[in-house]
């Protein structure tokens, strides 16, 4: 039995190129959720309520922004990466070793929410040259995600 082949209106070369764009962007994205997560279990101190329901908030939208990125990848005709070891492998953003503290938990969020919106951003080139609406629509709605979710920790920061 043949696999029907996929012509939505994109080119294999640049479906691949977007898909692996979009891993990219899965791998930075599953990390960060992870990261979240691990923080929301691990955070004490003065700030521990604010922060410990504000990271469930950010992994939670984080969680299921996973599946529509996921998701997108296998609508262009490919796997999407789904093991520790292929996120490791293309995410841009470095595991935290150990229990940070609090103001370095949200300095670490920062970082790797900034490095997630910038992991998207990189994708536009391609994305725009093959006329792919729907990935400009995703890219888009999760860089908005995590610009305002840099901010909006970046500001605890702030005295």
């Amino acid at each position: 039995m043949n696999t029907p082949k996929i012509d939505i209106g994109i080119d294999e070369a640049n479906r691949k190129a977007i898909a692996d764009g979009l891993s990219a962007l899965l791998a930075d994205s599953y990390t960060l959720y992870l990261m979240t997560h691990n923080f929301h279990w691990n955070v004490k101190g003065p700030m521990f309520n604010t922060l410990h329901v504000m990271f469930m908030e950010q992994y939670t939208e984080q969680w299921n922004a996973l599946d529509l990125i996921a998701e997108r990848i296998r609508a262009l005709g490919f796997a999407a990466p789904g093991t520790y070891k292929e996120f490791v492998a293309r995410a841009s953003i470095a595991e935290v070793e150990g229990v940070p503290k609090a103001t370095d938990m949200i300095r670490h969020l920062v970082a790797a929410q900034e490095a997630t919106a910038r992991t998207a951003r990189k994708l536009f080139p391609v994305v725009d040259e093959a006329n792919d609406q729907p990935t400009a629509d995703l890219l888009t709605q999760r860089m908005d995600v995590h610009e305002k979710t840099a901010w909006m920790l970046r500001s605890l920061l702030e005295e």
